[in-house]
C-alpha cells in the first residue's frame, strides 16, 4: 500500500506539472505564427478594400485587427498620423491613399480563452485520474492486500480465518476459491487426524488378534521341532492348524491393505450431471495454448453437446491426469482427442504418439504406484491412472487403454444422462 501511496503521490505531482507546464508554454507561444499572423489579416483587409471599398468592412471577424485608419498622402496631420497613437500598427498604400492598421499581436480574448480550455481540460483530466487512481486503491488494492497474508497463515496450518467477499467482487472467483481451499485444508487436516485415530485403533486392535494365530502357530511348530507327534495323522492335524492361523493372520493384513486404500482413495464426487461442451471447453482452453508453446501438435475431433453423469470438476480432473501422461511419457509429436458415442456412452479418448510401453505392461498401468518401464527420469507416483480410474467407477463410468503401432490410447467412458 506504500508503495501505491508514493505512486498515487508522483502521479498527482506530475499532473499538476504538466498543467504548469501548457500554461507556460501557452503563455511564451506566439499564437501569430511567429509574430506575422496579423499581417495575414492586413492583407485580406487590403484586398477588400480594393474590392469593395472600406465603408462595407466589418473588422468584427479579424482577431488581430481592432481599427482602421485612413488620410491623404497631402494631408497635414500625415506625420501624427503614421506615428498613430503608441500601440501596433502598419501602414499601407491603397489606391493612392494611406490606411493604418492597429493590431493586437496577440489578441487578449483569444489568450483568455485559450487559456480557459487548456485549464479545465487538464484540470478535468487531473480530477478523473485522481478519481480512478482512488477507486482503485479503495476497490482493489486495499482488498487484495488483505489476502497477502493468508498463504502464509494457511501454509503455517491456520486454517480458521474466512474470507469475506466484498460489494466490488472484482476478487470474486479468487477469493471464493482461497476459502475454498482453506475449507477444503481444514477437511483435510480433520481427515488426517481421524485417520491417524483410526489407524493407531486398528493397529493394536490387529494386534492383538494377532497374536492368538501367531501364538498357535508358534505353539505347534515347537511341537514338530520337538517330534511330539509321533502319527502321521497328529502331523498333520498340526500343519493345518498351522495353515489356518496363517489364513488368519492373512484375512488380517488384507484387512489392513483394504482399510488404507478406502481411507486414501476418500474423494469427494457429487452426484449430478454436468453438459459435455462444459467439459471439453475447459480441457480445450487450457492445453491448445499450452501445448502450442511446447510444439506439440493438439487437435480435438468434432462433438455435439450432450448431458453427461458425473462431477464436472472430477471429470475435468480425470481428463487432464490422462493428457498429461501423454505429455509427460510421449514423443512430443502429437496429443489427439477422440470423441464418440456407444449405446448410452460417450466416449473421450486421449491418443499421442511415441508410446514405448511393452504390450505385457498394458494390464498393469491402472494399479496403484506402478510405473512402466518408459518412465525414464520422470518424476512421477504411479497413482495418476490409478486415481483416474477410482473416479470413473465412482461416476459410474469406465476406462480403459490400448497400445498399437507406437501409439497409445486411454479411454474414458461417461454415462450420458
Amino acid at each position: 500500500m506504500k508503495a501505491f501511496n508514493r505512486f498515487f503521490a508522483l502521479v498527482v505531482l506530475l499532473l499538476f506539472a504538466v498543467i504548469i507546464a501548457a500554461n507556460f508554454a501557452f503563455l511564451k507561444s506566439d499564437l501569430s505564427n511567429d509574430g506575422r499572423s496579423y499581417t495575414v489579416e492586413i492583407n485580406r483587409l487590403e484586398h477588400e478594400i480594393v474590392k469593395n471599398g472600406i465603408e462595407k468592412i466589418s473588422l468584427d471577424k479579424y482577431n488581430y485587427i481592432y481599427n482602421i485608419s485612413v488620410i491623404d498622402k497631402s494631408s497635414h496631420e500625415l506625420e501624427t498620423f503614421l506615428k498613430g497613437d503608441g500601440s501596433d500598427c502598419a501602414v499601407r498604400e491603397i489606391d493612392g491613399r494611406l490606411y493604418r492598421f492597429d493590431y493586437e499581436s496577440v489578441p487578449q480574448n483569444i489568450c483568455y480563452k485559450g487559456s480557459i480550455y487548456i485549464n479545465a481540460s487538464l484540470l478535468v483530466m487531473t480530477v478523473l485520474v485522481i478519481i480512478i487512481l482512488i477507486y482503485i486503491r479503495e476497490s482493489i488494492i486495499k482488498p487484495f492486500h488483505t489476502l497477502e497474508d493468508l498463504p502464509y497463515e494457511l501454509s503455517k496450518g491456520n486454517l480458521t480465518t474466512s474470507l469475506k467477499e466484498r460489494k466490488s467482487r472484482y476478487f470474486g472467483r479468487f477469493v471464493w476459491g482461497l476459502d475454498l481451499l482453506r475449507e477444503r485444508l481444514e477437511q483435510q487436516k480433520v481427515r488426517e487426524l481421524e485417520l491417524q485415530r483410526k489407524n493407531k485403533t486398528m493397529i493394536i486392535s490387529l494386534s492383538h488378534d494377532i497374536k492368538t494365530p501367531l501364538s498357535a502357530i508358534k505353539l505347534y511348530s515347537k511341537a514338530i521341532i520337538k517330534d511330539l507327534y509321533k502319527s502321521r495323522e497328529r502331523q498333520k492335524e498340526a500343519a493345518e492348524s498351522i495353515n489356518a492361523r496363517a489364513d488368519e493372520i492373512e484375512g488380517y493384513v488384507s484387512k489392513i491393505i483394504k482399510t488404507s486404500n478406502e481411507d486414501f482413495l476418500d474423494m469427494e464426487v457429487r452426484d449430478g450431471s454436468c453438459y459435455f461442451s462444459e467439459l471439453m471447453n475447459e480441457i480445450i482452453s487450457y492445453y491448445r495454448e499450452r501445448l502450442s508453446l511446447i510444439h506439440i501438435d493438439f487437435s480435438v475431433s468434432d462433438y455435439d453437446n450432450c448431458l453427461i453423469k458425473g462431477d464436472i470438476d472430477r471429470a475435468v480432473e480425470v481428463i487432464q491426469n490422462i493428457i498429461e501422461n501423454a505429455i509427460k511419457y510421449g514423443d512430443g509429436g502429437y496429443i489427439k482427442i477422440e470423441v464418440s458415442n456407444e449405446e448410452d456412452c460417450r466416449l473421450v479418448t486421449v491418443k499421442n504418439s511415441g508410446c514405448t510401453l511393452l504390450k505385457d505392461e498394458m494390464p498393469h498401468i491402472f494399479e496403484s504406484f506402478w510405473r512402466g518401464s518408459n518412465v525414464g527420469s520422470e518424476n512421477g507416483s504411479g497413482l495418476g491412472l490409478y486415481i483416474c480410474r477410482h473416479l470413473m467407477h465412482k461416476m459410474d463410468g469406465e476406462i480403459f487403454a490400448d497400445n498399437k503401432d507406437g501409439e497409445i490410447s486411454v479411454t474414458a467412458v461417461f454415462r450420458k444422462d
